[in-house]
């Protein structure tokens, strides 16, 4: 019997729990699931292509234990990425009718250019149907709670890279002499 590999491609610019959702629901309906991170979207990104791998490795690493979750960069056209991994199937999560316009699009011209690889898109769940990463990044920027909307390892990336961490505690002069051994 073979193996259906699902192709899940995206910018994840950052990954959120809306994303979480269709992977986790994706690998329940095939046997191998590979979120593609592209790496050139012609829009502004808040984290490297090295980063945004390096968050959604962590973000799956419950779901990915048994193997069956990889992610990984590319370049180039879908279809031609899907093609050189084996995947069959290309998922999309669809939140609304200008998703839906938008994916239909990507859709013919995919089957256009690749017949062999289906397209299937998976509807957002009630609690995430509203999610964009564009909201997210704006929330996080101006300083707005994203907690309960990304996965705990994102929002704290975000705290970061916006600067909403909150300093460590200064070092008192006495502690610093002591750890210089006077």
């Amino acid at each position: 019997m073979t193996s259906i590999i699902a192709l899940y491609p995206g910018t994840f610019d950052p990954f959120h729990n809306g994303h979480l959702d269709i992977a986790r629901r994706a690998l329940a309906l095939f046997d191998q699931l590979v979120i593609g991170v592209y790496d050139l979207p012609d829009k502004h990104l808040l984290f490297t292509h090295e980063e945004r791998i390096a968050l959604i490795e962590q973000c799956l690493h419950e779901i990915s234990a048994d193997g069956r979750v990889r992610v990984m960069g590319y370049s180039g056209l879908t279809v031609n990425f899907a093609r050189s991994i084996g995947a069959k199937v290309l998922v999309r999560g669809l939140r609304n009718s200008v998703d839906f316009d938008f994916e239909l699009q990507m859709a013919q011209t995919n089957h256009w250019l690749a017949e062999d690889i289906e397209y299937v898109c998976l509807f957002a769940n009630a609690p995430n149907h509203f999610l964009s990463a564009t909201l997210i990044r704006q929330i996080s920027a101006l300083g707005g709670d994203v907690s309960g909307l990304v996965p705990p390892v994102v929002a704290q990336a975000l705290a970061r890279k916006h600067g909403h961490v909150p300093p460590l505690p200064p070092i008192s002069p006495r502690k610093l002499r002591k750890r210089a051994g006077e």
